[in-house]
């Protein structure tokens, strides 16, 4: 399979993978609080690659542990609590709409770290997304006054955050196989993890006990394998035989995926919403459909 096809197949993987993750986190959360299931999610997904990536690790030269380390904080550790601090409050299909923001991002932080330079149609592009996602957060503020949207701030600090790793990759540890990031990223973040499991009293009597506990310890377990552990091996690949835009771009889908779950679920979710999130997307379409030009 060429890098064109194999490519196009990331996308789709990732884009299903991911997507359908929001629902895991909300399922997750069931059984445990944010800082709870951020704690077991890292230990878990850490654990299952060092597993089966730990001789991969050679691949990771002494300059490159300090942007594997950043990768992994700013690529997982902020992102993975980010995410399930914000759907303690909002729908898991509002979080993956926003999260189409890091396409966004990733224009302005290729353009102000790493001097990729960025078109006019592109800003255009940043600028239609942004009123898209403005417009999400006060429609779906409207649709659900029970809800606190001030909680979407973390969504748009994760997906900044995810812009500043995509970028990273690309241009810091392209030699270095995808599987010795993802496992190297989660060798700075086990000790936390598990620090964070300890006195979040993860495991603890009254946890165990709940009537959601081993239900949620599945959803986390297939969050970990797939969500974390095959998605950052495959998105780790798809940067390096891509570029940071085009392998954030599997925003296009995750929405529908992850808005599909939601409407399944019982979220609600409006017209205007939809409208929102057209806008979002054709303000990544703006963004990829023009070669950047320098500027």
């Amino acid at each position: 399979m060429n890098d064109s096809r194999r490519r196009l197949l990331y996308l789709v993987v990732l884009s299903i993978i991911w997507g359908s993750s929001y629902i895991l986190i909300k399922k997750g959360l069931e059984g445990f609080s944010a800082i709870q299931l951020w704690g077991i999610r890292v230990l878990m997904a850490g654990l299952i690659l060092l597993g089966i990536g730990f001789g991969s690790l050679k691949t990771i030269g002494r300059q490159d542990w300090k942007w594997v380390g950043l990768s992994g904080l700013l690529g997982s550790f902020i992102p993975m609590f980010l995410f399930a601090w914000a759907e303690t409050e909002i729908d898991s299909g509002v979080v993956s709409i926003l999260n189409s923001l890091v396409p966004l991002f990733t224009i302005f932080v290729g353009y102000g770290l790493f001097r990729i330079a960025f078109t006019l149609n592109q800003i255009l592009g940043v600028m239609v997304g942004l009123v898209g996602a403005a417009l999400m957060i006060y429609l779906g503020s409207a649709l659900n006054p029970d809800q606190n949207y001030w909680y979407t701030s973390a969504v748009v600090v994760a997906s900044f955050c995810y812009a500043v790793n995509a970028n990273i990759i690309k241009s810091k540890l392209q030699e270095v196989s995808p599987m010795g990031i993802a496992t190297g990223n989660f060798i700075f973040l086990i000790g936390p993890a598990l620090f964070i499991v300890i006195f979040s009293g993860a495991l603890s009597q009254p946890v165990r006990e709940g009537p959601h506990f081993m239900s949620s310890l599945a959803y986390i377990g297939v969050l970990c394998v797939f969500g974390t552990a095959i998605a950052k091996v495959m998105f780790n690949r798809l940067i390096q035989i891509s570029t940071p835009v085009f392998s954030v771009s599997t925003t296009y889908l995750i929405p529908i995926v992850g808005v599909f779950w939601g409407i399944l679920d019982g979220e609600r979710f409006s017209l205007g919403q939809v409208g929102a999130a057209l806008l979002i997307l054709m303000g990544i379409y703006m963004i990829n459909k023009t070669k950047r030009a320098p500027r």
